[in-house]
């Protein structure tokens, strides 16, 4: 049984949503427009909750500043074109997080607005009471997103369980010093978040609020 906390940080992409067709065909094209083609879809899925500018080293290692820039507007407008037509919320979310008490707030890699507009597409933005995105700051896995949704919410990192489903949230989590629960689905690679020793791990948000 997993205990209550004060308050709950989520990860979006691969914990609450399954946009990994969204995310991987708007990004794929992209890279398929400047020769990268016949990447894998768990090739490319396995960069999500990292910034972009991870893949695009990855792709393109002699690749400069100017043309990651190109590349990250390209994507940003392809993305948006799919109307997250592919993206859908993975089940138990919603139920879950209705369920769930506590204060709650995202933690993702993706920006506020775009955040907001997800959350609210698929009925899940009442439930936040603060929405957190990646502004201009190092990406997970460095901590700086999940102190400010710990800063958005008036909360300490002691209060928190952080949710997600990838490397980098579990990084990001034990570097902020709040405990993690790990998804076992998700795009995250699990033998390498088992390294970090979750202190949870379930298969549906609704086990967060079962008693």
């Amino acid at each position: 049984m997993i205990p209550a906390f004060p308050a709950y940080l989520f990860d979006v992409d691969g914990t609450l949503l399954e946009s990994g067709p969204d995310i991987v065909g708007a990004v794929g094209q992209v890279l398929s427009a400047h020769g990268a083609k016949d990447l894998s879809f768990a090739y490319l899925a396995s960069f999500i909750g990292k910034h972009l500018d991870a893949l695009f080293d990855d792709v393109f290692p002699a690749a400069d500043a100017a043309f990651r820039e190109q590349l990250m507007v390209q994507y940003r407008e392809t993305y948006w074109a799919r109307e997250h037509a592919g993206t859908k919320p993975y089940p138990g979310v919603l139920e879950g997080i209705a369920s769930l008490g506590g204060l709650k707030a995202t933690a993702t890699t993706k920006g506020t607005p775009t955040t907001n507009i997800v959350l609210h597409k698929f009925g899940l933005r009442p439930y936040f009471h603060h929405v957190q995105g990646t502004d201009g700051f190092p990406a997970k896995p460095s901590p700086d997103v999940i102190f400010r949704a710990i800063a958005g919410l008036g909360v300490k990192a002691e209060d928190c369980l952080l949710v997600g489903d990838s490397v980098s949230d579990m990084a990001a989590g034990r570097a902020a010093g709040v405990l993690i629960c790990a998804v076992d689905y998700g795009y995250g690679n699990h033998d390498e978040m088992r390294a970090y020793q979750p202190d949870f791990w379930i298969s549906d948000l609704r086990e967060l609020s079962a008693s």
